[in-house]
């Protein structure tokens, strides 16, 4: 079979279940695991590569209200790749090639491909997307081991912190300029890893926050996963939130447990790497109760000064 791959995550769910050889295009932001950005690219992106938070966030609105991608698709490499199997998205409206390009490139391609949409909500739809795919690609028997692996990890953090008496309060950004708390899985990893999360809403999308409200929240914890934003790149935009005059009135910041992670490696992904996004997140928020997994980066905690 010969696979196309529009999404970061479903990149890694494909890999995952061993169908490494099977792929031959992926997108401009597949970068896990390594050497798969050494395949075809099938997309570009719209979002200049020195757009700020804000700049970004502004795009993003405008193509909303005209319903449009900030990704478009290359029919011509398409064409060549002459897929039987594409992977892709519904969930956002703007994070992937939109789903009238990806079935206008179908017609083009004869209608012999074979389109997934996947729509992941919450932690539940992540594992049942790995199902799906592996039904898609005529692989079902590998999808079953794949999962319960990564079930037992999540379990394993689960069982280490049931005996937790003091749960904090935590404030898990998607974004900064303006602020959004992450939505979708996220308050699932907050909850899971022995937190309570202050605003988002497990199943439900990301919402912009007023800093009226966060001051007024006042989290215990703030874990900084910027989407489509790896740490280097998310710390460019520090300085907003220091310039923010309530800042340095926060009590995760007085206290001095404001943490960065790869939110575009992990949290913002829905694949198998979000429950790497757990045990990052459990151990960041009880360090004494879940040891890091080897290979695992530590979240970094965040300068309060600059």
């Amino acid at each position: 079979m010969r696979i196309v791959s529009l999404l970061p995550s479903a990149t890694e769910i494909l890999c995952g279940l061993g169908l490494r050889d099977q792929l031959v295009g992926v997108t401009d932001e597949c970068d896990y695991p390594p050497g798969i950005n050494q395949l075809p690219t099938v997309t570009r992106t719209l979002i200049p590569g020195d757009a700020s938070s804000l700049e970004i966030d502004g795009l993003v609105r405008e193509r909303l209200q005209s319903e449009q991608a900030l990704y478009s698709l290359d029919l011509s490499v398409m064409k060549t790749l002459d897929p039987d199997l594409i992977v892709t998205q519904t969930l956002c409206d703007v994070c992937a090639v939109s789903e009238r390009e990806v079935n206008a490139a179908v017609c083009e391609l004869g209608g012999r491909a074979r389109v997934v949409n996947l729509q992941p909500h919450d932690l539940a739809d992540v594992l049942d997307s790995i199902r799906i795919v592996a039904e898609a690609a005529g692989c079902v028997e590998k999808a079953a081991p794949y999962v319960a692996n990564l079930q037992d990890r999540i379990d394993t953090v689960v069982a280490r912190g049931q005996a937790i008496q003091r749960r904090p309060r935590v404030l898990l950004l998607e974004w900064i300029d303006p602020p959004f708390c992450a939505g979708h899985w996220s308050p699932q990893l907050v909850q899971l890893a022995g937190g309570q999360e202050l605003f988002g809403v497990a199943g439900q999308r990301s919402v912009t926050l007023t800093w009226d409200a966060i001051a007024d929240a006042d989290p215990d914890v703030m874990v900084i996963a910027c989407c489509g934003f790896d740490i280097q790149r998310a710390r460019q935009e520090i300085p907003v939130l220091r310039s923010r005059p309530e800042w340095n009135l926060l009590a995760c910041v007085k206290t001095d447990r404001v943490y960065m992670v790869d939110g575009s490696a992990y949290f913002n992904r829905p694949g198998p790497r979000l429950v790497d996004s757990l045990e990052i997140l459990a151990h960041a928020l009880h360090p004494d109760r879940h040891p890091l997994p080897s290979g695992l980066e530590p979240a970094l905690k965040v300068s309060i000064e600059a």
